[in-house]
């Protein structure tokens, strides 16, 4: 199975966005996906012919880009874009919309119709070749768009002007300024909507071009002596040798061989102070170093890179659509049909009552090209752009475009204790060997050898404190989660290193972390100290004043659990529960109000999923594989608030959005069918239309929203 990713240029609103899905879903490809805001169009394929999809999504008035297309390469357009065709137009528009200020400035050779059809016809073929090219493939394909209506009123305005000229009939009859004015204005609003539509990208972009950068590459000659040489980033392949000096991006997702370097990571994780890195340590693609030379090993190309993961997962949340989204479009799928209607009756009220053929067909072309339904279709996508890039700028990665929506609803918010509210850094606090036959080297090199193959935070505490390379090799060794690790010798001695839970048989003691029993006899027990999150009494106290209820949930005793509960102002307690259990008291909780969860990402990873919204602390090189719905990249959470404010201002903003274009619609179809503006002025008015809301959704980017 292929993944296929291609930029697709021409889709306007959304129902081109509609149109290109369901074309490659009717051809049988699976997990498509097509981002209106950024023109990327994804989808599995197997078996299919790449050639004959590209020139299907072609057929439909679209043009295909990317890196690695089927075919030939093609030869670009003369007018490739919105804004050259705005330019060449205008060119011949001006000169024609000189004839309307005739009683100030009389120019006698702009009052030839053929004058006029002249400095016309260039304009009308350039907008046919767009518009009624995209008008027709669109009806075609029984998904008309709004470029319909533009054809039409161009063509209308057009062939009566043509009908004047030819059979000599006047002044009156000749509007070529209004099919001209028509094309223009609205190359030009399309222009405006582009560049308007990209700066609600910029958060994105600003990621993106931090993939492409130089890097110094280490090499080796015949005699052995190391090369440094340069090469782009994307040419890297896992395993090769670089070096990176101060002031320099990392050029690629590596691991430390030699050196020490301070390094800024916010471009990925949002945190602006810089941390120190050493030999070991990863760095992720994209980060500055800003002081110290390192050398390191590169382990992942920059297609699987970390930061070109979170760009593909954004986009990938922007392709899709949130509930409040589906009225619009069943809106969208019938609004060319009603236009069409609403213009021919609003033709025939209009010469029925004024007996005027003239004012009669430009009002019905006024209604044509004032009528917006782009700005329906760009409603939602273009805050959820804003939305999403300023959360992955942040260090806030959605998975889902649906968890921005979701945050608004949250009534209540569950922790996870160790590495959520705790920093997850433990430290040896103590140990005790109660047996007299073990000593306390023989005890050490047991819990060293049991909690090896453990990936608990406990556990790693204890290995890396007591490291040794003498541990017992075992017959057979398991993981138990919430409980701990069980083995067996080759001589059949059985040991565990686990909770309270495992040693209650043995001891009335619940207050330590780690039990060794050997043979069911409890042989010590060891402590591990944790320190709280600097940010987490603020983070609760945020909660509690948004009126959102706070619960911790954690696998611990209940007397430690309080006692974190207390010192933070949680409002409830759930302790000594297992991972499967979490699950099933996450189920209750959803079922009482929308819930959200923070934790790890690792034994949280079910109860996580069955939340509300998952929300995820971690690692950000483990981002692809977490379970959970929104992803809080700086290894903390103090962007929690940053979290929910956006996605509860992204849907108010959706909501103002969605107000505005159908406003627009309600009230400026009824105007032009009552003649008060011209043909010209709707166009200009459409034109700008969208671009309010680009500029309303692009206030997100500033927008105090924690």
């Amino acid at each position: 199975m292929k993944k296929v990713n291609w930029k697709v240029d021409g889709m306007t609103c959304s129902n081109c966005a509609l149109t290109v899905q369901q074309y490659l879903t009717n051809e049988g490809l699976g997990n498509v996906k097509v981002n209106l805001i950024g023109g990327e169009v994804s989808f599995d394929i197997d078996g299919k012919n790449e050639q004959q999809i590209l020139k299907g999504i072609e057929s439909l008035g679209y043009s295909v880009h990317g890196e690695e297309l089927p075919g030939p390469k093609k030869s670009k357009k003369l007018l490739r874009n919105h804004k050259q065709r705005f330019l060449f137009c205008l060119v011949f528009t001006l000169p024609l919309m000189l004839h309307m200020f005739d009683r100030w400035i009389h120019i006698h050779w702009l009052m030839n119709p053929w004058v006029q059809l002249g400095l016309c016809l260039p304009v009308y073929i350039v907008g046919m070749d767009f518009f009624g090219r995209s008008a027709i493939k669109s009806i075609r394909n029984r998904m008309p768009n709004m470029n319909v209506l533009v054809a039409l009123g161009a063509t209308a305005a057009f062939i009566y002007s043509l009908t004047g000229a030819l059979l000599n009939l006047g002044e009156g009859y000749l509007f070529f300024e209004t099919t001209a004015s028509i094309i223009t204005l609205v190359f030009l609003g399309n222009y405006l909507e582009d560049a308007s539509i990209q700066s609600t990208q910029r958060a994105l972009n600003s990621l993106a071009k931090s993939q492409k950068v130089m890097a110094n590459m280490i090499a080796f000659d015949e005699n052995h002596q190391e090369i440094i040489f340069p090469i782009e980033n994307t040419q890297l392949r896992s395993g090769d040798l670089i070096l990176i000096k101060s002031g320099e991006q990392v050029p690629a997702d590596c691991k430390i061989l030699t050196g020490d370097a301070t390094v800024n990571e916010s471009i990925i994780t949002g945190e602006s102070l810089p941390i120190t890195k050493k030999a070991k340590d990863n760095l992720i693609g994209g980060s500055l170093v800003v002081d110290g030379i390192i050398k390191a090993q590169v382990t992942a190309e920059a297609k699987d890179s970390v930061l070109s993961n979170i760009i593909n997962l954004v986009k990938q949340a922007q392709s899709e659509k949130p509930p409040v989204q589906q009225m619009a479009d069943k809106i969208s799928a019938i609004f060319v049909p009603t236009v069409l209607a609403i213009a021919v009756i609003a033709f025939i009220v209009n010469y029925i009552i004024l007996h005027d053929f003239t004012m009669a067909l430009m009002r019905s072309i006024a209604i044509l090209v004032i009528a917006c339904p782009c700005a329906m279709g760009l409603a939602t996508p273009a805050a959820i752009a804003v939305g999403l890039g300023r959360a992955a700028r942040n260090g806030v990665l959605f998975r889902n475009a649906k968890s921005l929506e979701l945050f608004r609803t949250i009534k209540q918010v569950v922790f996870d204790k160790t590495g959520t509210l705790t920093t997850g850094r433990f430290e040896l606090a103590n140990y005790h060997v109660i047996a007299d036959n073990i000593s306390p080297d023989e005890f050490k090199q047991i819990a060293f050898s049991l909690e090896k193959y453990s990936n608990h935070p406990i556990a790693q505490c204890i290995t890396l404190s007591w490291k040794r390379k003498d541990d017992i090799r075992w017959a057979k060794i398991e993981e138990k989660k919430g409980i701990g690790m069980t083995a067996t010798t080759a001589s059949g001695d059985h040991y565990i290193a686990g909770s309270f839970e495992t040693a209650m048989a043995l001891t009335t003691e619940d207050s330590h972390n780690v039990y060794i029993i050997r043979n069911g006899e409890l042989i010590g027990w060891i402590d591990v100290k944790d320190e709280v999150r600097p940010e987490a009494i603020s983070i609760v106290q945020y909660l509690r004043h948004k009126g959102i209820r706070t619960i911790l949930l954690s696998g611990d005793r209940l007397n430690k659990c309080r006692q974190l509960a207390n010192l933070l102002g949680i409002d409830e307690v759930i302790a000594e529960k297992k991972p499967e259990e979490k699950l099933h008291v996450i189920e209750d909780l959803t079922l009482q109000g929308p819930t959200a969860m923070v934790g790890d990402g690792i034994n949280d990873a079910p109860a996580l999923a069955k939340a509300t919204i998952g929300i995820s602390l971690s690692e950000a090189s483990h981002i692809a594989v977490q379970t959970a719905d929104v992803v809080l990249m700086n290894s903390g959470i103090k962007n929690l608030p940053l979290a929910l404010g956006l996605g509860r201002h992204t849907f108010m903003t959706i909501k103002q959005n969605l107000f505005w274009a159908f406003i627009y619609n309600i009230i400026a179809i009824p105007v032009a069918a009552f003649g008060l503006l011209t043909p010209t002025f709707g166009a200009l008015v459409m034109g700008l239309s969208d671009v309010v809301l680009a500029i309303n959704s692009g206030r997100l980017f500033v927008k105090k929203v924690a």
